[in-house]
């Protein structure tokens, strides 16, 4: 179907804003995805892309052929899953992201296993611990470690994730151990997980007269999880981890739990997808796959 996938190159060129990002994401050159442009632009009869030297923009009926564009793959794809579904045999890709930290340790060891029962399923694992956007990244499914936030997507809750303030036993002897909430913003670094429009620039514990909200600061931040584990592990400062990502260093005695009676609140492990892919078989096979398989991972 060379016309649909002319009009799927065009589609990604639109929402990543260059025919190199958009033919890399459809695995081709941009050679052959700027051609598949020009001959969709041939067909209609009309430049679809202002072109100049550093930007791609659509023009105006660019911009109209665009929101049709999209329907009508949309629509096909959810067609050929719906068909696959009745047949019994669930192919094609499902675009999954995830958190770093979640996505190496839980999601990325179920993949083998889920390709092992269905096949033709290809399940294909985008990880960071940036915000993502679901329509640019163009993704089926997105699980995400933190509060429910108000979405038009359809979520599913996993489990809710306990959290832990963290720090290695050179740390503590250098600095202290805390004895409060309040000592951490006195007396210690904290290693903050920072990104551009991060919501995490502040820490809230669970104290016995309610949630306490800390506005903490440290000399090291990082875009990475597992940075602020390795800093932590160091001797930098004091983590706020989830309590699966650093359970063996606690076990091994390399980091120590932080004012075990007032924790961080706990984190919602859960996924996001929009209401038109509950149709596709491959999604719910593989939402129920990751659910079954993760019961008890996090105990309270």
């Amino acid at each position: 179907m060379p016309y649909v996938e002319s009009l799927k190159v065009f589609v990604r060129v639109v929402e990543l804003g260059s025919i190199t990002a958009g033919g890399r994401d459809m695995r081709l050159t941009p050679a052959v995805a700027s051609n598949r442009i020009k001959e969709l632009e041939k067909r209609l009869g009309v430049r679809l892309f202002n072109r100049t030297t550093r930007k791609l923009r659509p023009t105006e009926a660019g911009e109209l052929f665009y929101n049709h564009a999209r329907r009508v793959i949309d629509t096909l794809d959810e067609a050929e899953a719906v068909v696959a579904g009745f047949a019994g045999a669930p192919r094609g890709a499902v675009r999954v992201s995830a958190p770093l930290g979640v996505g190496r340790r839980i999601i990325a060891p179920l993949v083998p296993a889920f390709n092992a029962i269905y096949p033709d399923v290809q399940i294909q694992l985008r990880l960071s611990d940036r915000k993502i956007d679901m329509l640019e990244d163009r993704l089926d499914l997105a699980f995400f470690l933190g509060e429910l936030q108000d979405s038009t997507l359809k979520l599913r809750k996993i489990a809710t994730c306990p959290r832990v303030l963290v720090a290695a036993p050179g740390y503590l002897e250098s600095h202290g151990t805390p004895k409060s909430p309040q000592d951490l913003l006195e007396n210690h670094n904290c290693l903050l997980l920072r990104f551009p429009r991060s919501p995490e620039y502040f820490w809230t514990l669970q104290a016995p007269d309610g949630p306490v909200r800390l506005d903490v600061s440290g000399r090291f931040d990082a875009d990475d999880g597992d940075v602020l584990t390795d800093w932590a592990l160091a001797g930098h400062g004091i983590a706020n981890k989830p309590r699966f990502d650093v359970d063996e260093h606690i076990a091994s005695g390399a980091l120590v739990e932080v004012l075990p009676r007032t924790p961080p609140m706990p984190s919602t492990f859960a996924c996001l997808y929009p209401h038109r892919k509950l149709q596709d078989p491959k999604l719910r096979l593989f939402i129920d796959y990751v659910v079954d398989e993760t019961r008890g991972l996090f105990p309270g």
